[in-house]
């Protein structure tokens, strides 16, 4: 099944003479740019067509035909389904110009892609190691680079399976450890030079005031180890007295190359793997890749396990706006009180998670056309009476709680403010982009599974600040709480798998993106199958990686006692930020 293009876009190459061709492969969709006409092409789309909006950037590598590819998605942010254009490039020198300047969104996904796959982007404005250390080498999701401890390309192994002769690869190695280092390479006497290019990419600074006092800036580190950074996230921040004057994010301190391993599992074997990117969220996280293989396969979806989708889904969206509203108090200075409350509510609905998939966090519930296993009538009753009497009753008592709090509206109101325009800029999605006064949410602007049939609001806020984040939040559990009691009563009875094999030992070739509206934004997963049974290309387009594009924009200015709030309310999780 091939990505949906609208009607409007089919004249491309009409439009773009010489410049733009169909994607002609088989089981591929979308055009193909000449590189040295990219950023005019992009800039058209967007101004000319309306495509404001940048969703995804992934790399490909095509080993046999020598080539390296450059996935573009775009959408519209007034609705409708995307486009998709790409950019091939040789394997020996690939050059592509950067699109920052056209969708500023760009940048930590060009990033990302030089650092994995070493696809260059000139006229980036920073191009560095995102994910991987600095001294680390060469591109390793490059199909012929190799780990270590290397045993063969795809999964299962023939130590495993199926004779099951394996031995521990720690073994063969006398240190233990899975590092290859760079020739001539002396951990002992290394210098970090990755660390001078992120303080020159903070620029130097020095101010005199009105008074003519001569000052310096400082920069100030917070974390990897700091406890409101939600994990191992750095923040390099650069202060004038208390205000902050730039700011650079560094990420990759939980990185495992979840998208290499991926590439080498089957198909069914990622699923599990997909618990552990948000994991707070590991039912939406199952949704998006089931979608994005039953888009590959052609695979249909039964009724009721539609029904039973949307519930689980918008009860890991519940939970999660309650936990982020708890820590977002706790950041505040609150000191867990909020958070216990907000965790209680959680608990609560982990026992609906382990009562249909067996784990509380990590549920690995959902199949290819279908779900493990069936919701009972006693589990739909649990679900009911938490849908229409304790969790309305709990959004209203935390409104009331914290809404009028003066502490919480004095330093929230007016803090961390992001426009909708630029929101839109840096392919902000979710929540926090509609807390900007964007009302796109792709349940409605480009519906999945069965969506378009709910009766529910696209919840906004205007102001773009930490308050409307917070603020949102509880709009959407309402709005949640709608759509699971219309779910509730409608949902009929049937079978909750369709009689094709969830193994899928062999695919169609071809490529599909399959995109959800997680509680934290976009989350998208692009495959390109080569027809087996493993995935040739895997990437996870994770919203707390691209949402935090534009932290430093809305830091800039603020107080270095704002940032921990300011990052807390665009909620991120950093499993799913480095996968």
């Amino acid at each position: 099944m091939t990505i949906p293009v609208s009607t409007e876009t089919l004249d491309l190459a009409a439009k773009f003479p010489g410049i733009v061709t169909p994607d002609e492969r088989e089981g591929y969709s979308g055009w193909i740019v000449k590189a040295d006409e990219l950023a005019a092409f992009a800039a058209s789309l967007r101004d000319d067509l309306g495509y404001d909006f940048l969703s995804s950037v992934t790399g490909v590598d095509y080993l046999p035909e020598k080539k390296l590819e450059v996935v573009y998605h775009v959408y519209k942010t007034t609705g409708g389904p995307g486009l998709v254009f790409k950019v091939q490039l040789p394997r020996k020198k690939p050059e592509v110009p950067s699109l920052t300047p056209v969708y500023p969104g760009a940048d930590f996904q060009e990033r990302e892609a030089w650092d994995l796959l070493g696809i260059k982007f000139t006229g980036h404005p920073d191009l560095r190691r995102i994910l991987m250390w600095e001294g680390f080498e060469g591109h390793p999701l490059r199909k012929d680079w190799k780990e270590p401890f290397y045993e063969e390309d795809i999964k299962p192994y023939s130590s495993r399976w199926p004779e099951g002769k394996h031995s521990y690869a720690e073994d063969r190695n006398p240190f233990n450890d899975n590092v290859q280092f760079p020739k001539q390479f002396d951990p002992e006497k290394w210098v970090p030079e990755g660390d001078a290019a992120l303080y020159g990419a903070l620029a130097e600074y020095r101010t005199t005031d009105e008074d003519g006092l001569d000052t310096d800036h400082i920069v100030v580190n917070m974390g990897p180890q700091h406890p409101s950074t939600h994990g191992v996230f750095r923040a390099v921040i650069t202060l004038d007295g208390e205000d902050i004057v730039s700011m650079k994010p560094v990420m990759g301190y939980l990185h495992r190359n979840h998208e290499k391993i991926g590439e080498r599992n089957t198909y069914l074997h990622n699923m599990p793997y997909t618990d552990r990117l948000d994991y707070f969220c590991s039912m939406t996280n199952n949704h998006g890749y089931a979608l994005a293989v039953e888009k590959l396969t052609g695979i249909e979806v039964p009724e009721r396990t539609e029904y039973i989708r949307v519930i689980m889904d918008e009860l890991t969206r519940i939970q999660n706006h309650f936990i982020l509203i708890g820590m977002l108090l706790n950041d505040l200075g609150a000191y867990f009180t909020p958070a216990l409350y907000a965790f209680e509510e959680r608990e609560l609905i982990l026992d609906i998670f382990e009562a249909v998939a067996g784990s509380r966090m990590m549920c690995n519930y959902f199949r290819f056309g279908g779900v493990a296993r069936d919701v009972t009538p006693e589990i739909l009753e649990k679900v009911s009476a938490l849908a229409f009497d304790r969790l309305p009753r709990k959004a209203d008592e935390f409104d009331r709680l914290l809404t009028e709090n003066e502490i919480l509206v004095s330093r929230c109101k007016g803090v961390g403010r992001l426009s909708s325009e630029d929101a839109i800029k840096y392919s902000m999605s979710g929540p926090s982009l509609r807390a900007s006064g964007v009302p796109y949410d792709i349940r409605k602007a480009d519906p999945y599974s069965i969506y378009d049939r709910f009766d529910f609001d696209v919840a906004v806020r205007y102001n773009g600040d930490t308050y409307d984040r917070y603020l949102i939040r509880l709009d959407e559990i309402r709005q949640s709480l709608r759509i699971l009691q219309q779910a509730i009563r409608q949902i009929p009875e049937g079978p909750i798998q369709t009689g094709k094999s969830t193994y899928l030992t062999k695919t169609p070739a071809g490529e599909s993106y399959g995109r959800i509206e997680a509680p934290k934004g976009e989350l998208g997963y692009y495959l390109v199958s080569n027809g087996t049974g493993n995935p040739w290309r895997y990437h996870v387009r994770a919203p707390s990686f691209i949402n935090i594009t534009a932290l430093e924009s809305m830091v800039v200015g603020g107080k270095i006692a704002d940032f921990v709030i300011v990052f807390g309310g665009i909620d991120v999780v950093l499993g799913e930020m480095d996968r």
